[in-house]
């Protein structure tokens, strides 16, 4: 059973960057003051935080013309664009020199094995998302550590099951194409009543883009979900499925292979004939995608809950920056720029 999470000595003040709403929901559970850059043009990396997402107090945006101006304990970098580009303009050259933290979300690209990791920091850590993307990177001498996902979910909402069709969730699908699997994706579908959810999926013949928190009650429905991805990290929403008590059935890949038991919370494999065979008989048998989707809750609850999330981030937080904050308060002057 989790206990509760601890709270810090001391709350840090943390500069991070706006890229997975989702995720960044999630880090801002843990209990310091984030700080988000925001531009009027609204650009990727950039844009406002919205109100779809129900962000805390603790979430602060700034203006990115603003951050040289503010203080900062810890720096939390989220792409590679940030790192590289955005960060030598915004930031001070103190303020790069802060205690840092890089996550990468994804595994490397174009090539799985061979492929440097960008951040190289003297007072960093890179944390993987995932084993799977640990795995893969050559992170050479960097100090790095793995902290899987923590996803928050509505303990009254379960999965019901009674359509009797799968349902992906996938953002761009038809533009991102074989990686994300939308050519398995249509092979299936054309053997299986599969319905696609996700930015842009009407491109694809699917039901288009769902609010963030409304997700989880558009998958409950259905009786499985379907994964065809070949190459990325680990879905948000597919973990949010399993919370739900929805079995997953897909592409034996990515850290799926880790978290699917075959014929216990779901099915995975690399021959897709064999995937198409267990959506058919899950659909035919909805008593088994019950049974599935119980101990595929059951596995989600004990790998991805916040409250073990919550811990590793205040641990590798503690780790890094703990003992080298500033004043919990603006510079004199900054006040304004908080909004």
């Amino acid at each position: 059973m989790d206990t509760a999470s601890p709270q810090p000595k001391r709350r840090l003040r943390i500069l991070t960057w706006h890229v997975h709403g989702n995720y960044l929901y999630a880090l801002t559970q843990v209990p310091h003051e984030f700080f988000i850059p925001v531009r009027a043009d609204g650009r990727a990396g950039y844009a406002p935080l919205g109100s779809k997402i129900p962000w805390g107090a603790n979430v602060h945006e700034i203006g990115a013309q603003d951050v040289a101006r503010l203080e900062f304990d810890c720096v939390i970098y989220q792409s590679q664009a940030a790192y590289e580009q955005d960060a030598p303009m915004l930031l001070t050259a103190a303020q790069r020199a802060l205690p840092s933290i890089y996550i990468e979300h994804d595994p490397p690209r174009p090539y799985p094995v061979d492929t440097p990791h960008p951040f190289k920091h003297d007072r960093g850590i890179l944390v993987h998302v995932t084993h799977y993307n640990a795995l893969n990177w050559d992170c050479g001498e960097q100090a790095a550590q793995v902290i899987e996902h923590g996803v928050p979910f509505h303990r009254p909402l379960r999965h019901t099951g009674e359509k009797a069709a799968g349902i992906t969730a996938i953002n761009g699908l038809k533009k991102r194409g074989r990686r994300m699997g939308a050519d398995l994706f249509e092979w299936s579908r054309e053997r299986v009543p599969l319905d696609l959810i996700g930015m842009e999926s009407e491109q694809m013949g699917g039901l288009g883009e769902v609010p963030n928190l409304d997700v989880a009650a558009a998958m409950a429905p259905y009786r499985f979900f379907y994964t065809p991805i070949r190459y990325t990290s680990l879905g948000l929403a597919l973990i949010e499925a399993m919370l739900l008590g929805m079995p997953v059935v897909g592409v034996a890949a990515t850290e799926l292979p880790t978290v699917i038991d075959n014929g216990r919370n779901g099915f995975v494999h690399t021959d897709k004939r064999r995937i198409v065979d267990v959506m058919r008989q899950l659909i035919a048998e909805p008593a088994l995608a019950r049974q599935w989707g119980d101990e595929a809750r059951r596995t989600a609850m004990a790998r991805f809950n916040m409250d073990r999330f919550v811990r590793d981030w205040l641990e590798v937080l503690q780790r890094v920056a703990g003992a080298t904050g500033t004043s919990a308060s603006p510079r004199a002057g900054a006040e304004g720029l908080l909004r």
